[in-house]
């Protein structure tokens, strides 16, 4: 076997145990069907062919043994490499789902650069933080006063920023039992916005749940299942919650 071949194989090899850690944490940072609901996967498989495909490639071509920029030219590309994967990452990590947020009569998912953190000291200190698993499901403290309902009113509508961005409004979830009851949904509505096959499929591998609301993330809309005398989230599924 050719030292050019060798190097091929070695260099694909290597790119493809980083790229196979990288698939690990986009599956932890992305659980199904998340990936979909914030529309990275695209960014993640340009990742991907640039990481694995690309770089081994470019190397195969120009290594030819003898040439003297033979170790400046396979530098480049391993640097050019390392960087585009390094962006990559970054990107996938800064927009990835932070916390899965019960506002009004609906979930919205919040992304890691979408959170305010203007007054994240007045938050709880366990929302402070975002986890570096998976997103968690948390709540949003509704207005004490007539003065807070309008100031809320006036910075989503006005300000376009959400109070599902803001964690110092979050709650434990577990404190939103009731409004999660009362707004649920019945399971039959989801045939409206969906094919009744796709819903029966879903619903099947969900037996325990009952009710469903709204999840609201910036690239595909999405339903939570829920089974709603105990208000516990039961799984999030590719299905459509509105037209």
């Amino acid at each position: 076997m050719s030292k050019r071949l060798k190097f091929f194989l070695s260099h694909l090899l290597l790119s493809f145990l980083i790229a196979s850690v990288v698939v690990g944490l986009v599956i932890i940072w992305y659980p199904y069907p998340l990936a979909n609901a914030v529309g990275v996967t695209n960014i993640f498989f340009m990742l991907l062919v640039i990481d694995v495909i690309v770089g081994p490639v470019l190397s195969l071509l120009v290594y030819k043994e003898g040439k003297k920029t033979l170790k400046f030219d396979l530098s480049v590309i391993i640097i050019i490499q390392i960087a585009a994967l390094c962006y990559g990452v970054y990107s996938i990590e800064q927009g990835r789902p932070a916390w899965l947020v019960f506002h009004a009569d609906r979930f919205e998912l919040v992304r890691k650069n979408d959170i305010l953190l203007e007054n994240i000291d007045q938050a709880q200190s366990q929302f402070q933080h975002v986890s570096w698993s998976k997103p968690q499901f948390v709540a949003v403290k509704s207005a004490v006063s007539i003065q807070q309902r309008q100031n809320d009113m006036f910075t989503e509508v006005l300000g376009g920023i959400s109070l599902a961005q803001q964690p110092d409004r979050y709650i434990e979830l577990t404190q939103a039992k009731n409004q999660i009851q009362k707004r649920a949904l019945p399971l039959l509505e989801l045939q409206q916005y969906n094919q009744k096959t796709k819903v029966e499929k879903t619903l099947a591998k969900y037996p325990k749940a009952d009710a469903w609301l709204p999840l609201k993330a910036n690239a595909i809309d999405m339903v939570v299942l829920v089974h709603k005398e105990s208000a516990s989230i039961i799984k999030i599924v590719d299905l459509r919650p509105w037209q």
